[in-house]
């Protein structure tokens, strides 16, 4: 059970969140808050409120800052209703803060090692006098008092409910966490869940639970069982969870709550870089699924990769907007990709709104591997982010230019579906998109509004470590090979500026017990390995201090032996997950490396698209703005503003949402790789953002910051 920290100020919570009660068990989404994930049911990011102007913005202030005391990447969109904010530290701790002067109220204190995942935010349900919030920590989806913060003891088992409680058995040793929060709908969640991406993959089936009980509602088969719709496009008896996973929801879900239609994008199968045991187009992963938010029924779907061995899973949460065609209204979904495209859809129906066409693509040359002729893309919007990186795309900024014209001669590089090669691939865009968590906001003119990353990243695909090679390592060496080296490579180098620390000389900056307890339990973009036993992970930690006797491994490791099935599972595996950069960490393709675009769903036409992000020490050197990656998404207003951050110069901008111009900016005290939140309070309107920095090689944060237009004399 965790401790909870209750401070002060409960009173004032009690009246506050009494004046909302709802009767259909969902949050009242008033004009003044930003009461449920991206500011609604529809994932949106949009807020009514209109206090703050394109006239007035340049006068912003710092209102409060609420220091957590938990530095680390903080992707948190917080929630606010009636005057109280929600939140979540870096690891994963619910707090409650009064939202006009950021003074605490209640948290809640982490126990154990859960405590190393990472957390968009929570979820808030109310229904009579039941006001609750809901959050994960590792493997467990809790219920606190809204109030009070107090743990709900009726909600599962003494205030927890198991996140693999529909996963079925084999699931019971694998990593299953949750980073987005869960979607609401009248007395259930629906939870999003993030498994392993290797062959030791959870299933990832939808599942939703009761929110007053905690138990399991319904669940939907990513992977279907046999008789169900989609079997055939997996090899038989796949559904079993021996060598083939995932397919899961890791980034939330929007709602049509008077329709009772719940959006799920599904991610990729595992392995998911080589599908050579998962033969097919692998529904229902990679897609876009309606479903019946009372039962779990599938009502329509579309898939946005066949057979994906790209990890081209759409990244966010999809927008449920309004869109006027040939003079008709009609209520439409759209989902943005990391492959740069958004594809829009009719709501009710899945017809899409503009036609959709299987393209030819470029096919894999690895043994053993058969990927799919074709792949859909569709005919409007016209891309956000470039399709093909050539050699005159080479960045001419480079200092090394030469160097990456020799390693992009060595590669394949034929457009946004090129598999990996054995010699090396160009990902253009990147795996990071295009598009990347943060998501899009769309207002209620129809217009899409999104952030957009330009990183090629180069992997190459060969030949895993061989038995023999396995053999001849120590236990630690061998369980480095088999599960570290695609993201810190057989040096240990890693590669930082794609977010995978150097291992080198770690024995001097972390203990034994931190590196065990990451290995088991995760944290940001390196996932659990659950399934290691104590005494594997304390190998791991002694091979990485360089204590670790030299003797055979697989030997005395129990579970490290092969089984035949292993030389399948362990056929293939990525070079690393690399960045193409030059020698000074600069993206090695020409700029801009980020933008910022407004489409208008209604045409399909761009209505304005602007290079976004900066690199201050180019434009200290008189090189032109030439955008930046960026993670987290925007926000927008009636009054016509778009808040966004997400860049590593770790500024807070405001442009205008007509034509794109930039209006304002504030330097953070540290990067904010989040999405903010506009609410009012007593009249006064506030922008609020997560400054935890930490990715891109920023320096760590552990704040919130609140803005608002100082008081009128």
């Amino acid at each position: 059970m965790k401790k909870l920290y209750i401070i002060g100020a409960v009173a004032l919570v009690t009246a506050a969140i009494a004046c909302n009660s709802s009767q259909n068990g969902s949050a009242s989404f008033g004009s003044t808050e930003w009461a449920d994930y991206l500011g609604g049911p529809e994932r949106n990011h949009y807020s009514t409120l209109e206090q703050i102007t394109p006239d007035n913005v340049k006068q912003l202030k710092v209102a409060w800052e609420y220091h957590t005391n938990n530095p680390g990447q903080i992707q948190c969109n917080p929630l606010i209703v009636n005057g109280v904010m929600y939140g979540m530290t870096a690891t994963t701790e619910p707090f409650a803060v009064d939202a006009a002067t950021g003074k605490q109220i209640w948290r809640v204190k982490s126990a154990g090692t859960d405590q190393f995942s990472t957390s968009r935010g929570v979820s808030y349900w109310t229904k009579g006098d039941e006001k609750r919030i809901l959050y994960t920590n590792g493997p467990w989806l809790y219920a606190v008092d809204a109030i009070t913060g107090k743990s709900i003891a009726s909600f599962g088992e003494n205030g927890r409910t198991s996140l693999k409680s529909g996963l079925g058995a084999t699931a019971t040793d694998k990593m299953v966490i949750s980073n987005t929060p869960g979607t609401i709908y009248d007395d259930i969640i629906v939870m999003p869940l993030r498994v392993s991406e290797g062959t030791d993959a959870a299933l990832g089936s939808i599942q939703a639970f009761n929110v007053v009980t905690g138990k399991l509602a319904w669940v939907f088969h990513t992977i279907p069982m046999p008789g169900e719709y989609g079997y055939d496009t997996w090899p038989k008896d796949t559904y079993k969870n021996t060598e083939v996973g995932g397919g899961n929801n890791w980034s939330g879900m929007a709602v049509d709550k008077a329709r009772g239609i719940l959006y799920v994008p599904t991610g990729s199968a595992a392995y998911d870089f080589y599908g050579a045991n998962r033969k097919g187009t692998n529904l229902f992963a990679n897609c876009l699924l309606a479903l019946d938010a009372k039962t779990g029924k599938r009502l329509w779907h579309f898939q946005f990769v066949h057979h994906d061995i790209l990890d081209r899973d759409p990244p966010a949460p999809p927008n449920l907007l309004t869109i006027t065609r040939d003079g008709k209204k009609i209520d439409a979904v759209a989902q943005v990709t990391k492959q740069g495209v958004v594809f829009v859809f009719d709501r009710v129906t899945g017809k899409p709104i503009f036609p959709i066409n299987e393209v030819k693509v470029p096919q894999t040359d690895i043994p053993g591997e058969q990927s799919w002729a074709t792949q859909p893309m569709p005919s409007m919007p016209k891309p956000y982010a470039r399709q093909n990186f050539t050699l005159d795309d080479i960045s001419p900024l480079a200092e090394n230019k030469q160097e990456l014209i020799d390693s992009f001669k060595k590669s394949r590089s034929e457009g946004p579906f090129t598999p990996l090669s054995q010699n090396g691939t160009i990902i253009y865009p990147g795996l990071d998109g295009g598009a990347e968590w943060g998501g899009a906001a769309a207002d209620p003119d129809g217009i899409l509004y999104l952030n957009s990353s330009e990183m090629a990243w180069r992997i190459s695909l060969g030949p895993s470590v061989s038995k023999e090679q396995l053999v001849s390592m120590t236990a630690g060496q061998s369980i480095y090979a088999m599960n570290c080296t695609p993201c810190h490579g057989a040096e240990r180098k890693g590669n930082p500026k794609s977010g995978f620390p150097n291992l080198l000389g770690i024995k001097n900056r972390r203990s034994k017990d931190f590196i065990t307890n990451i290995v088991g339990h995760g944290k940001g973009m390196m996932p659990a390995f659950p399934k290691l036993t104590d005494k594997q992970k304390e190998s791991v930690a002694k091979f990485l201090y360089g204590e670790e006797e030299s003797e055979p491994g697989l030997i005395k490791e129990p579970g490290l032996a092969r089984k035949p099935s292993d030389e399948k599972r362990f056929a293939y595996q990525i070079s690393g997950y690399s960045k193409f950069i030059d020698k000074n960490g600069y993206p090695a393709v020409k700029p801009p490396w980020g933008s910022l675009n407004a489409i208008n769903l209604n045409t399909g036409e761009y209505v304005w698209k602007v290079t976004y992000g900066e690199v201050p020490e180019l434009m200290a050197k008189g090189i032109p703005q030439t955008g930046s990656e960026s993670y987290g998404g925007p926000a927008i207003t009636k009054s016509g503003l778009l808040f966004i951050a997400g860049t590593k110069d770790g500024k807070f901008r405001a442009y205008d949402k007509k034509t794109g111009k930039l209006l304002w900016e504030y330097k953070l005290p540290a990067a904010a790789f989040a999405t903010p939140s506009i609410y009012q309070v007593n009249g006064k309107q506030y922008v609020v953002i997560a400054c935890g920095g930490t990715k891109l090689e920023s320096k760590s944060g552990d704040s919130y910051v609140a803005f608002a237009l100082p008081d009128q004399k």
